[in-house]
Formats: C-alpha cells, structure tokens, sequence
C-alpha cells in the first residue's frame, strides 16, 4: 500500500469543506458566503496543485 501524502489530504479536505459552504450558502441565500467559498475553493486547488507540483519536482510522489 502507497503512503498516504497528508498535505495533499489536507487540501482536499479543506476543498470539500469549500464545496459544502457554497451549498450551505445558497440554501441560506448569502451572496457574500457564496462568493467568499467559491474564492476560498480557488485558493485551496491552487495551493494543492502548486503543492502537488512542488512535491513532484523534489522526487517524493
């Protein structure tokens, strides 16, 4: 079995959690809580992929 790479874990946890607000913040109807998730989503994915890239530059994926 692989071992399991916990920084990327992380952000695809912290990515989840940034899909469910943009649901919880349509169902409450908030503009701002929508666009605030959907900001924080880009910002998640960005740093997972920078992270990816850097970790597969240095050799450890």
């Amino acid at each position: 079995m692989k071992q399991i790479k916990w920084p990327l874990l992380a952000f695809a946890i912290a990515a989840a959690l940034c899909i469910m607000g943009i649901g919880i913040a349509i169902a409450e109807e908030s503009i701002i809580g929508i666009l605030g998730s959907i900001i924080a989503l880009v910002l998640v994915m960005g740093f997972g992929f920078k992270t990816k890239k850097k970790m597969r530059e240095n050799g450890l994926l």
